[in-house]
């Protein structure tokens, strides 16, 4: 099997300046600018984030282009002494689709949450969105569930 062009790895709190690249690829894939680059947080925000060891972002690098990128959420459970993972983000450059990308981010989060002690990755996908559901049909068990948004209280 040839070797990849590119590479992951995974953003630690000195890497803001990627995480901002990575947002800025989030937003040219999701066509959401207003969410990931408009109202930018403060590089302290963003260290504190990447030092946070329940918050995992990987990114591919093909040289230093940020190509596609992951961030997932460790969420320990109180039944038993585990966790799960949930992705909630999972992008990839549209130029660098179909190179195994977006599987290699998974294979390196599967790794993290095997020396984590989780159990399960999950991950969301939208109706219609037929390439990212192609994905996680291959690596996993597809469940048919409801999503609700319930928006917090104002603050008073």
């Amino acid at each position: 099997m040839p070797q990849p062009d590119f590479n992951v790895r995974q953003l630690s709190s000195s890497d803001t300046q990627e995480l901002r690249r990575l947002n800025q690829l989030f937003a040219d894939v999701f066509d959401d600018a207003e969410s990931f680059v408009r109202h930018p947080p403060k590089d302290e925000y963003l260290q504190k984030l990447l030092g946070n060891h329940s918050i995992f972002v990987l990114a591919s690098f093909a040289g230093e282009e940020i190509i596609g990128g992951l961030v997932a959420y460790e969420l320990m459970k109180f039944e038993q002494e585990r966790s799960e993972i949930y992705i909630y983000d999972l992008a990839v450059a549209e130029a660098h689709r179909r190179k195994g990308v977006a599987t290699t981010l998974i294979e390196h989060l599967r790794d993290i949450a095997s020396q984590r002690g989780a159990w399960v990755i999950y991950v969301q996908a939208d109706y219609g969105d037929d390439p990212a559901v192609a994905l996680y049909e291959k690596l996993g068990i597809r469940e048919d569930v409801m999503h609700f948004d319930i928006a917090a209280k104002p603050l008073r």
